[in-house]
């Protein structure tokens, strides 16, 4: 999971890979909106309008849209976004917390997003090296493309950003997290990763080996009541935990 760390100008271990943890192997890499249907790249504008339209007010840190779409995937609404961490434990996490999964394979993707930026339209790239940054944040984002329409546009074929959200709650905090986001709606990212197949890789969890993985990381507290402060997260955890093997 740290392979490719090394920093050489730095002399340090900077990973530039951000994770992703399937519970299943098969698992295609799809946002929650393109779960939604044949439809969904259509219904993006619908829900999203009316999830500000009766969101609280002060629901997101600023009005842009970059905000209200990092606010709305935080708490569940099919958007275009996809959730990923700098953590590849928390990758493992995800992977190998579902126990009623335990006889499928799991699987990380570890994607290279310094490289993957390198691939940018102009005006996103010049706003990364005049912040001197690696990813983008909401108001970085909102520069360059103040609407989803305004950021599809800024490219002549597809791309995607890898961006931090607010730190909204100590979740977001505790799972080191950062979305990805396609240039449209509608772009598959596994199609885009195929075709630059040196920007990212892919681990592949046995089944045999789900055990032994989830009880090391409870052991290392990497667990739902961490990741998930709250009551939620310590039954989750709890529940699991008193779970017979089976």
């Amino acid at each position: 999971m740290f392979q490719n760390a090394w920093d050489e100008g730095l002399g340090r271990y900077r990973s530039r890979y951000a994770f992703r943890g399937l519970s299943r192997a098969s698992y295609e890499l799809k946002t929650s909106l393109q779960r939604l249907g044949p439809l969904y790249a259509e219904l993006e504008r619908h829900s999203l309008r009316n999830f500000r339209k009766y969101a609280h007010r002060d629901a997101a840190p600023g009005d842009s849209v970059w905000s209200w779409l990092s606010v709305a995937q935080h708490h569940g609404l099919p958007t275009r976004l996809m959730d990923w961490t700098y953590s590849p434990y928390i990758a493992m996490h995800f992977a190998t917390v579902n126990i009623d999964r335990f006889n499928e394979d799991a699987a990380i993707w570890c994607v290279n997003y310094e490289a993957a930026h390198l691939l940018l339209p102009e005006r996103l790239s010049g706003v990364l090296t005049d912040e001197g940054a690696h990813v983008f944040t909401v108001e970085m984002l909102g520069k360059a493309a103040g609407t989803l329409e305004e950021f599809q546009k800024l490219g002549d074929r597809e791309f995607v950003v890898f961006l931090e959200p607010p730190s909204l709650d100590s979740r977001i905090v505790n799972q080191y997290a950062l979305f990805s986001v396609m240039s449209s709606a509608s772009a598959s990212f596994d199609q885009w990763l195929h075709e630059f197949p040196d920007l990212w890789f892919r681990v592949i969890v046995p089944a045999e080996l789900k055990w032994e993985i989830r009880d090391k990381l409870d052991q290392a507290n990497i667990t739902e009541r961490v990741l998930f402060p709250g009551m939620d997260g310590l039954s989750l955890w709890l529940k699991r935990h008193y779970s017979p093997r089976r």
